[in-house]
């Protein structure tokens, strides 16, 4: 994994985490695009999960917007099923947020939590258990 200083993602068991912080250029976005499907990719074949933590996540240009609305499609075609965005209620951010992830099926679940530990637990209802959580707290 090659260090990149907006983002961080790492695998805990079936669930996919990712770290973000900063305002994002197209090429921010890209360089996750790329890192997200490398680190993801034992998990592909099974149905997996993601906790995107968004707090220290300062938007970015409208650039980034077809990159990422690309890699959520890429992600539900490979078996994400639930998806938890943990981030303070900020109306400018859920809107580029929602922007980016739509017209999904049915077959995949987001959810927004103000929390990680609501996000987690969410997940644990629907299976997605992690025994790392404490790697949150590094950055």
């Amino acid at each position: 994994m090659r260090y990149n200083p907006k983002f961080k993602i790492w695998l805990d068991n079936n669930v996919l985490i990712a770290m973000v912080k900063g305002s994002w250029s197209q090429q921010d976005a890209e360089d996750f695009a790329q890192e997200f499907k490398a680190v993801v990719t034992p998990l592909l074949g099974d149905d997996w999960a993601s906790v995107m933590l968004l707090d220290n996540w300062h938007l970015g240009v409208p650039g980034i917007e077809p990159v990422i609305k690309d890699l959520v499609r890429w992600k539900i075609a490979r078996g994400l099923r639930y998806s938890a965005h943990v981030y303070w209620p900020s109306t400018v951010k859920e809107f580029q947020l929602d922007k980016m992830v739509q017209d999904v099926n049915s077959r995949f679940e987001l959810q927004k939590f103000k929390q990680p530990q609501q996000a987690f637990d969410w997940l644990e209802t629907h299976g997605f258990n992690t025994d790392n959580q404490q790697k949150l707290a590094v950055d």
